[in-house]
């Protein structure tokens, strides 16, 4: 028997924040079965837990979205731990994970009584590339926004704590919130630079406790629109300290964005960074959740699909 956790990372309050599927003990299950479950669940991504393979890490998972395995998710990295600690009554405690890719994790489990939050220490970030102005121009179409809706500060670039995003910043939470984006043209900016998320912020937030308001699209991996992204938030913050946007006095900055507003889904992401005397950006995001729902897991193998082990 399978056990499946439906977890609303990054909240307090079941049914906001953004929805993550999670199995427990899915040694065994074959690819097609698992994206076969992420696609009937149909959140932005599902977690498959799975035993360690090597002395280095403490537990294996892998996620899925509806139409593809991707190497990490931050949301679903949250309810997979935090759906450990609920079911087998973990303490507060630090573990190293390793994802579908080998990358290792180190996850931190904070319990206060009953509250559960879930700290995930993400890759050093790596800046990519800056998109041209023709690029911009592209990105601003596609998302339905103007000229006038881009903040005059950084680059809009391509920077990735494990999972990459296009970051780019827009004048106000007001432009944020409008946003209509053409997820075919996305998908087609997506091809080109090699980034297969768009995670739109602004610093204009009218919330003096939120230093971010923002909004992802990724349509290139079957997600039109992410509730709260953790791989969105990370090199976000890496890139407000890279480019000087917001003071980090001794080289640290801790913040909490906010994402989801738009789809009655909000939720909140804690976002640390740290410099290293080397130059590199060390990221770490924390978050609450919440159980929306645990079952019993039921999956035959879809008509047509053979089972082949991984």
């Amino acid at each position: 028997m399978r056990i499946l956790y439906q977890i609303d990372a990054f909240t307090l309050t079941p049914f906001t924040g953004n929805a993550a599927g999670v199995v427990l003990t899915a040694q065994g299950m074959t690819d097609a079965e698992m994206l076969a479950i992420a696609r009937e669940l149909n959140n932005s991504e599902t977690a498959f837990v799975l035993p360690p393979d090597g002395p280095d890490h403490d537990v294996r998972v892998r996620f899925f979205t509806p139409t593809t395995e991707v190497p990490t998710c931050g949301h679903a990295t949250v309810g997979a731990h935090f759906a450990r600690a609920v079911e087998y009554d973990l303490p507060s405690c630090s573990l190293v994970q390793k994802t579908g890719t080998g990358l290792l994790q180190r996850v931190e489990v904070h319990r206060d009584d009953d509250r559960v939050r879930i700290g995930m220490h993400q890759g050093a970030a790596d800046f990519g590339p800056e998109l041209d102005r023709h690029q911009v121009d592209r990105l601003l179409q596609g998302l339905g926004a103007g000229a006038g809706d881009l903040a005059d500060n950084g680059p809009v670039q391509v920077v990735s704590t494990g999972h990459s995003k296009v970051l780019i910043e827009l004048r106000d939470r007001a432009a944020v919130d409008a946003l209509k984006p053409d997820p075919a043209a996305l998908t087609e900016l997506s091809h080109e630079v090699g980034s297969n998320g768009f995670f739109v912020f602004s610093r204009a937030t009218g919330d003096a406790r939120l230093l971010t308001w923002s909004r992802m699209f990724a349509p290139a991996i079957g997600i039109i629109e992410d509730p709260v992204t953790g791989n969105g938030h990370g090199p976000l913050g890496a890139y407000l300290v890279r480019h000087g946007i917001v003071a980090a006095p001794g080289g640290r900055l801790t913040f909490t964005g906010r994402q989801g507003a738009a789809m009655g889904r909000p939720g909140d992401v804690r976002v640390h960074v740290e410099t290293q005397s080397d130059g590199r950006l060390l990221v770490s995001i924390t978050g609450d959740a919440a159980t929306a729902f645990r079952a019993e897991l039921h999956s035959p193998l879809p008509d047509g699909v053979q089972r082949t082990p991984r």
